[in-house]
C-alpha cells in the first residue's frame, strides 16, 4: 500500500482530487434516481450493490458486470458530488449520509440481500453497510483496495483525535487550491493508478470535472473514520483484495503490504485477504480476474 506518511498523503490525495464527469451506462442499463443516488441497473437474477471509490464513475464497473453475465443483477451506483451527480445539500456527514441511501435502495431493490461490492471509498462505505446489517441487507461482502483506517498506514497507534488537524489541513487546502495546472497535478497521479495506460486519460477526465467541497468533505472524512473497532460486528463472509505493485519503487514489497492489509483487518472474523500480484490500485481493470473470482465466488456462497 504505502511506504511512509508522505506517499500515503500525496497517493490518497491524488485518488481523492479524482473529480469525474458523467460517465454513460450501457445502453442496456435503466438508469434511476434514489435519493441522491443515481442507480443503473443491468442485468437479471443474484443482486449485486456495486460502489465505486471516492470520485470514480460507476461506469468503472461496466467490464465487471458484464463479465458476471448472465445470472446477475447488477446495482451499479453513482455517489452525489461526482460524475456529475448534484451534491449533497450539506455534505457534512457524506459517508453516513450514503450509507442511509444505500441501506435504503438495498432495501427497495433487494429485500432478501445482495452480495456488495466497495472500491476504494466504496469499500469503506461497504465496510459499514457490513458492519451495521439491519435486515441483513448484506449477505456478502467483496472489498477491493481498501483499509478501515487510512492513517494507521504509517502509525498503527494513531487515534482520530491525532490525525485530525491533519485532515483539517487537507480539506482546507482541496477547497483553496486553484484549478489551474489541475490536468498537469492529475496526470503523473493517475499514472500509478492503473497500470494501463489508455486508462489514464479517462481519470484525468474524471478529475477535471470536480465538486470541490464534496471531495474535501469526503477526504476529511476518510482519514477521521476508523472503522477498525466495528470490524467484530461483521458477520458475512467477507474478501478483502490488495494492492501493492504501484509501490515497489517505493521499496513496498507484497509481503510489506500484505502486513499492513493483516494487521488493520486483524479484528474481522473469517477474513478472506488476496493480494493481487501486478495490479495497480484500479483493480477491476488491472486484474480483471482476481476481482470477478472474488465476487462469484461470494455469490456462489450465496
Amino acid at each position: 500500500m504505502f511506504r511512509t506518511a508522505k506517499t500515503a498523503l500525496a497517493t490518497i490525495t491524488a485518488l481523492l482530487a479524482m473529480q469525474v464527469h458523467a460517465a454513460a451506462t450501457p445502453a442496456t442499463a435503466a438508469t434511476q434516481q434514489r435519493q441522491d443516488l443515481q442507480l443503473s441497473v443491468r442485468g437479471e437474477g443474484r443482486p449485486v450493490l456495486m460502489i465505486p471509490g471516492l470520485n470514480s464513475a460507476a461506469s468503472v464497473w461496466d467490464e465487471t458486470c458484464t463479465r458476471l453475465q448472465p445470472g446477475v443483477r447488477c446495482l451499479m451506483v453513482q455517489l452525489p458530488g461526482f460524475a456529475g451527480q448534484a451534491p449533497l445539500a450539506t455534505p457534512e456527514g457524506f459517508l453516513e449520509q450514503i450509507k442511509g441511501q444505500l441501506q435504503a435502495l438495498l432495501k427497495q431493490e433487494a429485500p432478501q440481500g445482495a452480495t456488495v461490492v466497495g472500491h476504494s471509498l466504496g469499500g469503506v462505505l461497504g465496510l459499514m453497510l457490513a458492519a451495521d446489517n439491519a435486515g441483513a441487507s448484506v449477505r456478502q461482502l467483496v472489498v477491493v483496495d481498501s483499509l478501515p483506517f487510512l492513517p494507521g498506514i504509517q502509525n498503527p497507534a494513531a487515534t482520530v483525535e491525532q490525525v485530525k488537524p491533519m485532515a483539517e489541513g487537507m480539506r482546507t487546502g482541496m477547497r483553496n487550491a486553484p484549478a489551474e495546472g489541475l490536468r498537469a497535478q492529475l496526470t503523473p497521479m493517475m499514472a500509478g493508478m492503473t497500470r494501463a495506460p489508455e486508462r489514464v486519460e479517462t481519470l484525468v477526465q474524471w478529475g477535471l470535472a470536480s465538486d470541490r467541497p464534496t471531495t474535501a468533505q469526503a477526504m476529511y472524512e476518510l482519514w477521521t473514520t476508523d472503522l477498525r473497532p466495528l470490524l467484530p460486528r461483521i458477520q458475512v463472509p467477507t474478501t478483502v483484495l490488495g494492492s501493492w505493485a504501484a509501490y515497489e519503487r517505493m521499496g513496498s514489497t507484497q509481503a510489506s503490504t500484505r502486513a499492513i492489509f493483516e494487521r488493520q483487518y486483524a479484528g474481522l472474523p473469517g477474513l478472506d485477504l488476496q493480494m493481487s500480484a501486478q495490479g495497480y490500485h484500479f483493480l477491476m481493470w488491472d486484474d480483471a480476474s482476481l476481482v470477478l473470482g472474488a465476487v462469484k465466488k461470494a455469490l456462489a456462497a450465496n
